[in-house]
Parts: C-alpha cells; structure tokens; sequence
C-alpha cells in the first residue's frame, strides 16, 4: 500500500513542478499579490509568484519526506485533526484521507489547467500516466516517450 502514496507523492511534485512553469509564462498581471491572509481556504499565502512557488517547493518536499516516513502500520491506523471550515474534531483512516489528500489536489490542479489552456491555448499535461511513463514508477515494463511539447488546444 505504501507504494501507492509513495506514487502519488512524486506524481504531487512533479504535476505541482509543470502547474508552475506554465503559470510562470503567464503575464505578471495574473498575480496581482492583493489581498487579506485570512485563515480561511483560499487565504492568499504569498505576496508573488516567486514566493509563492518556493513555498509550494518546500510543501512538496515535506509532503514526500512524510509519505517516505509512514510505515505499513500508520498507513492502517487512524489521525485526528480539526477542519478548517467548521472546527470540528475529526479522527479518520489516514490510507483514505491521504487519498482524499493527493486526489483534491488533481482536483483544482485540473481547474488551473482550464485556465492556462484558457489564457494560452496550450498546457502541460498533468496526467498520471504520462508522469508513471516518464519515471517508471508502477511501470512493469515499457518507458518513455516525448511528453515535453504541451497539450494544445483549438481556440475558439
């Protein structure tokens, strides 16, 4: 099962890695740095690009030094936390929340892929299977392929 999360913990910073080299083509306009830092979920954490893509760096770092952390044991057992939202104590599975974790995560990058794709007619692919094929991770057999050239699309 460790296997799994170890995955999709490189998938995490290797798709986080082309969100922002796309997003850094962008404009400086796009990235206003304005804003309160509540703490809420779409709090503005940096003041620019470049801070904010560090930060998102050294997350991704931490997130794989946790995941290289966990032992079969963890992965079974529960954690407690309390929501952001609504603070509530909660305790849960941690194999399914770290699911939930790297899958929310897919999520909103597909949301900033629309955008860039929006913006520029082209994105890089954030596909799971590219990133496997590229690495060799949970590959049997077979490897490779030209996945540099981005996905484009027809603008309307």
């Amino acid at each position: 099962m460790k296997a799994q999360f170890t995955m999709l913990a490189a998938y995490n910073e290797w798709v986080n890695r082309r969100l922002y080299g796309a997003a850094a083509a962008l404009p400086e306009h796009r990235f206003t740095g304005e804003g309160a830092e509540p703490a809420e979920l779409d709090a503005i954490l940096c003041d620019d690009f470049d801070e904010l893509r560090a930060a998102r760096e050294a997350e991704d770092t931490r997130i794989i030094a946790y995941v290289d952390g966990l032992s079969e044991a963890a992965l079974a057992g529960t954690i407690r936390y309390r929501t952001t939202r609504n603070p509530t104590a909660i305790e849960q599975y941690l194999a399914p929340l770290l699911t939930h974790f790297f899958n929310h995560q897919t999520h909103h990058r597909g949301q900033a892929h629309c955008l860039l794709t929006a913006l520029t007619g082209e994105a890089p692919s954030f596909d799971l299977l590219v990133f496997q094929r590229q690495t060799g991770i949970a590959i049997v057999s077979g490897q490779g392929g030209d996945f540099s050239r981005p996905e484009r699309r027809a603008s309307r």
